[in-house]
């Protein structure tokens, strides 16, 4: 019998990238363009879910989707430059491949933007796949036969739960190390910097 490859997942905003400036940057262009208020403060605290959740509390539902565009297509021109890396990012990518696994990436976020940021900080996983969250995310990591999911949100917990994944928690984002447990997270960390050491211990497991 041979041994399943090693796969692992990794959600993008507030797991692998802060997003958070370079969403509020967009916000607050996005409120310029359209003449609507939007409270970029308050919008990047509760990052996760699809777009069109957050856009739905600022403008009409009949708008959200045409809005939605205009912001994607404002998105490069705000979003990328200001975004840096999470720390420990680059490191967990690493350790997997040492671990002669493959990362790939499963985001809800727009997938050309999703690898537009990963390619300016220089991250390579072996697969970005956009447009995805929460359970819908179980798509894609079964596609991919990943084992593992690592992700900031108890979506991606849902996720990684539904696709047969253990799910990984980072407390980097909105949800806290408690909210995370209870939403069903096998383990949680602190942040990507004790992924590395984590896998370590936990190759020796059957995945």
């Amino acid at each position: 019998m041979t041994s399943r490859v090693l796969t692992v997942g990794f959600d993008l905003d507030m797991t692998l990238i802060d997003s958070r400036p370079g969403i509020h940057a967009c916000y607050q262009a996005l409120s310029v363009r359209t003449g609507t208020y939007i409270d970029a403060d308050l919008a990047i605290t509760r990052l996760g879910p699809p777009l069109a959740d957050e856009l739905v509390n600022w403008f009409p539902a009949e708008q959200v989707e045409a809005v939605a565009d205009v912001y994607r297509e404002m998105y490069p021109t705000h979003a990328i430059a200001p975004t840096p890396a999470m720390a420990g990012a680059r490191e967990a990518i690493a350790a997997v491949r040492e671990a002669g696994g493959r990362a790939i990436v499963v985001t809800a976020k727009y997938e050309p933007n999703a690898k537009l940021h990963l390619s300016h900080l220089g991250i390579e996983p072996d697969a970005v796949i956009g447009g995805l969250w929460a359970e819908g995310k179980a798509e894609a990591l079964r596609e991919y036969d990943a084992g593992i999911y690592v992700g900031d949100h108890t979506g991606d917990v849902r996720g990684a739960r539904t696709a047969g994944a253990l799910s990984v928690a980072v407390a980097t984002g909105p949800c806290d190390a408690d909210e995370l447990r209870q939403a069903g997270a096998d383990v949680v960390l602190s942040d990507l910097l004790e992924f590395p050491a984590w896998l370590a211990t936990y190759r020796g497991a059957p995945l």
